[in-house]
């Protein structure tokens, strides 16, 4: 069985948040927690809050056990971008590109061996 959960439109570009979704890809749920709670990123803080949101999912809706999760995905898809202009010299403008990103994460039981990645 597995629970999901997604933040969207996330005010950090898709390259910064997938380096700290690397960090936790494939372990177990409290490493995962202890992980996040000592990288020194802006991203983790919302990757932790994901974390637990998929954890709550996985216990309240399918009633899996908290203790035998894993994180089985976790990936972050690129969302609008947001177009800025900046000016500069002679009267000219440059585009400054705000990205925002979608951050998913699937939590699944390690004992389905059948799911496991």
């Amino acid at each position: 069985m597995r629970a999901h959960a997604t933040a969207r439109h996330i005010r950090q570009s898709p390259y910064k948040v997938r380096r700290v979704l690397d960090l936790v890809r494939g372990m177990q749920v409290e490493d995962a927690r202890d992980v996040l709670d000592f990288t020194n990123r802006r991203a983790a803080t919302t990757i932790r809050k994901v974390l637990d949101s998929a954890v709550a999912n996985a216990e309240h809706n399918l009633a899996l056990d908290t203790d035998e999760l894993y994180v089985a995905e976790a990936y972050a898809n690129e969302g609008p971008t947001l177009k800025r202009y900046r000016p500069r010299a002679r009267g000219r403008a440059t585009k400054i590109r705000k990205r925002t990103s979608h951050v998913t994460i699937v939590v699944a039981n390690e004992n389905d061996d059948e799911e496991k990645i």
